[in-house]
C-alpha cells in the first residue's frame, strides 16, 4: 500500500543522505508481474502497489524523499529518478553505474532530496528493457509556500504519461536487441496506460468544469518516438518544462521528445461535451495514434471523431524549440529569479564534441558516441571508484572530447569521463542518423542555447542563446543536425549521460561523467551509505573508511 508520511528527520534516516531539518516523505513499493491488455491484447506488464502506470511521487522544493522497494519480480531491478538531481548524492541515482540492482525477493530503501528543485519528473526501471514492460509514474515537486509560483493555482493537476507501446514482452523486445536485430515500430500509443476505442463506451480519463483552468504534467515516458500531443478545440500554455518556469506561450500542440516533461494549463471554456486527447507519434514511416476522453463535468455529447492534425516534418518541431524561453523573472525553487544565474557571461573551460553512430559488431547491432560503445560492468563504477579498484573495471577517458575520423570502428567498453569539478564546459551532440535522437544528463541541468542543422562549429557560438535559455535536463537532436548546451559541473558524483531511444541506450549510446571533490569534502559529496548494497568484485572485499569529510 501506497504510504505518504509527512514528517521532520526520521531517526532511521542516514544524515549523509538525508538532510535534518527538511520534511521527508515515504514510500512503500511492491512491485510485481501483472496482466493487462492496454491495446487489447493481454500482456505481461510491471505493477507497483498493483498499479499501471506506478503511483505519482509528491513532495515540495527541499523535500527529503524515502522509498522502499520491494522486487517481487523474477529478475534485477532499478529504479532511476528522471530529472531528480541528487546533489552530492549519485549513489541513489539508480543507474548501472552506480548501484547494484535490487535482487528478486529482496528489498532496498532510496533516500534522497530534491534541492532546490520544482517541477514535473518521472521515474522507471533501468535494468534491462524493462521500461517497455511500465514500472513508471510521475513525480510532482512543488514550490515551497514561501516561494510564489508565476500564475495562479489550478483547479486541479493531472498527469499525462504518454508514450508508444509494443504489444511485445519486455523480455522478447530484449532478446531481439541481444541478437542483434532492431526493435521495430511501435504497435500504438497510451496516455497513462489507456487508448480509448472511439466507440462512445470510453470512461473518462479526466473531467474538467466549465470555466476552470486545469494543470496537465506531461511526461514522454516511451522507448522509440517522439510524441506530438494536443487537445480538441483546447490550446495549451506551456508553465514549465523539467524543472524551470517558461515565458507562457499558447500552442496547438506540443511535441514531447523522449525523456521530456512539459506542464501546461488548459481553460475549460468551450461548449460542455466531450473530447479527445490526442497523442501520436513523430518522425516515423508510419504515425501511431492514441486518444482518451476528456469529460466536462456535466456535459452531454460525445467528442467529434475529427481528431486534429498532427504537424509534418521536423523543421516545425525545430521551430518549436526555438519559442520555448526561461522565465527570466520567475523564483522557480529559490526566491531570486531565475533570471540571476548569467551563464552567458562564464567562460567555457571544455568543449566536448560527441556524434553518435551505429554501426554492426559481429553481425549484431551496436550504437555508439565518438566510437566508443558503452557496456555496463557486474560492478557498478562509482562503487569501483569508491572501493579503490576502479582501474581493474574501466579506464577514464576513452572517449575523446573530439569525435574520430572514423566511426566504423567501436569499442565497446565501459564509457567513462573524468571532468574538472565546478568547471564551466560546453557540450556538442552532432547528429548525423535519419533519426531523431534524445539525451539525457544526470545529477545536473544545463542550458538548451542551441539546436540547428548541419555541422557544428565554433563560428556557430554567435547563434547561441545567451540570454533565456531554458534551464533542463534533456535536449533533442534532429537529423544531420546538432544541438550544443552548456552547464557547470557543481555536484560531484558519477553521473549518467544517455540516449533516451531505449535500443540506442541498451547497445551503448551513453556514458557517464566522474567528478570527484578535490578536497574530498562532505560539502561536495556524500560518503558511501551503509545501506548501499555491494557486487561484483567488491562483494566480499571490507567496506573502505569514510573518504570525506
Amino acid at each position: 500500500m501506497l504510504m505518504l508520511v509527512a514528517c521532520f528527520l526520521c531517526a532511521t534516516i542516514n544524515y549523509s543522505v538525508v538532510q535534518a531539518g527538511d520534511p521527508t516523505v515515504e514510500y512503500q513499493w511492491e512491485v510485481t508481474y501483472g496482466t493487462l491488455s492496454p491495446l487489447g491484447v493481454p500482456q505481461q506488464v510491471i505493477l507497483i502497489n498493483g498499479q499501471f502506470p506506478g503511483p505519482q511521487l509528491n513532495g515540495s522544493s527541499n523535500n527529503n524523499f524515502v522509498v522502499n522497494v520491494f522486487n517481487k519480480l523474477d529478475e534485477p531491478l532499478l529504479f532511476t529518478w528522471s530529472g531528480v538531481q541528487q546533489r552530492k548524492n549519485s549513489w541513489q541515482d539508480g543507474t548501472l553505474g552506480t548501484q547494484c540492482p535490487i535482487l528478486p525477493g529482496t528489498n532496498y530503501t532510496y533516500k534522497f532530496q530534491v534541492k532546490d528543485q520544482i517541477g514535473s519528473f518521472f521515474y522507471w526501471p533501468v535494468t534491462g528493457m524493462h521500461r517497455a514492460a511500465g514500472g513508471f509514474g510521475m513525480i510532482r515537486v512543488f514550490s515551497r509556500l514561501l516561494i510564489p509560483v508565476p500564475y495562479p493555482d489550478p483547479e486541479e493537476e493531472f498527469n499525462v504519461l504518454v508514450g508508444d507501446w509494443y504489444t511485445k514482452s519486455h523480455a522478447t523486445l530484449k532478446k531481439f536487441l541481444d541478437s542483434g536485430r532492431s526493435l521495430g515500430r511501435p504497435n500504438g500509443v497510451l496516455i497513462n496506460g489507456k487508448n480509448a476505442k472511439g466507440d462512445g463506451k470510453d470512461e473518462a480519463v479526466y473531467t474538467m468544469k466549465p470555466g476552470k483552468v486545469y494543470k496537465y504534467r506531461f511526461c514522454n515516458v516511451g522507448i522509440k518516438n517522439s510524441i506530438n500531443v494536443r487537445f480538441q478545440n483546447h490550446p495549451m500554455k506551456l508553465v514549465e518544462m523539467e524543472g524551470s518556469h517558461t515565458v507562457e506561450n499558447n500552442y496547438d500542440s506540443l511535441d514531447i521528445h523522449l525523456g521530456q516533461c512539459f506542464t501546461v494549463l488548459v481553460t475549460a471554456d468551450k461548449e460542455p461535451k466531450d473530447y479527445y486527447l490526442v497523442a501520436s507519434t513523430r518522425f516515423s514511416k508510419s504515425t501511431v495514434t492514441g486518444k482518451v476522453v476528456v469529460r466536462y463535468e456535466n456535459g452531454k455529447g460525445p467528442a467529434s471523431p475529427e481528431l486534429p492534425e498532427a504537424p509534418v516534418g521536423w523543421a516545425w518541431s525545430l521551430n518549436q524549440f526555438r519559442t520555448f524561453r526561461w522565465n527570466l523573472t520567475a523564483s522557480a525553487a529559490r526566491p531570486n529569479p531565475q533570471g540571476s544565474y548569467k551563464y552567458g557571461s562564464i567562460p567555457i573551460n571544455r568543449t566536448i564534441r560527441l556524434v553518435n553512430s551505429v554501426s554492426r559488431n559481429g553481425g549484431k547491432l551496436r550504437y555508439a558516441l565518438n566510437g566508443v560503445s558503452h557496456v555496463d560492468p557486474e560492478t557498478p563504477l562509482k562503487l569501483a571508484e569508491y572501493y579503490g579498484v576502479g582501474d581493474k573495471i574501466f579506464k577514464y577517458n576513452l572517449m575523446a572530447d573530439e569525435p574520430p575520423s572514423n566511426l566504423e570502428n567501436v569499442n565497446i567498453a565501459p564509457n567513462v569521463v573524468n571532468v574538472e569539478f565546478r568547471s564551466f564546459i560546453e557540450i556538442i551532440i552532432e547528429n548525423h542518423e535519419k533519426s531523431v535522437q534524445s539525451y539525457n544528463l544526470g545529477g545536473h541541468s544545463f542550458f538548451a542555447v542551441a539546436i540547428e542543422p548541419g555541422r557544428w562549429s565554433v563560428e556557430r557560438r554567435k547563434n547561441y542563446n545567451l540570454l533565456d535559455a531554458v534551464n533542463r535536463h534533456t535536449i533533442q537532436v534532429f537529423p544531420k543536425s546538432w544541438a550544443a548546451i552548456m552547464l557547470t559541473i557543481d555536484n560531484a558524483g558519477m553521473w549518467n549521460v544517455r540516449s533516451e531511444a531505449a535500443e540506442n541506450r541498451y547497445l551503448g549510446q551513453q556514458f557517464y561523467i566522474s567528478t570527484l571533490s578535490p578536497n574530498k569534502s562532505t560539502r561536495d559529496e556524500y560518503n558511501l551509505p551503509e545501506t548501499s548494497l555491494v557486487c561484483g568484485i567488491v562483494k566480499d572485499m571490507p567496506r573502505p573508511p569514510p573518504q570525506y569529510t
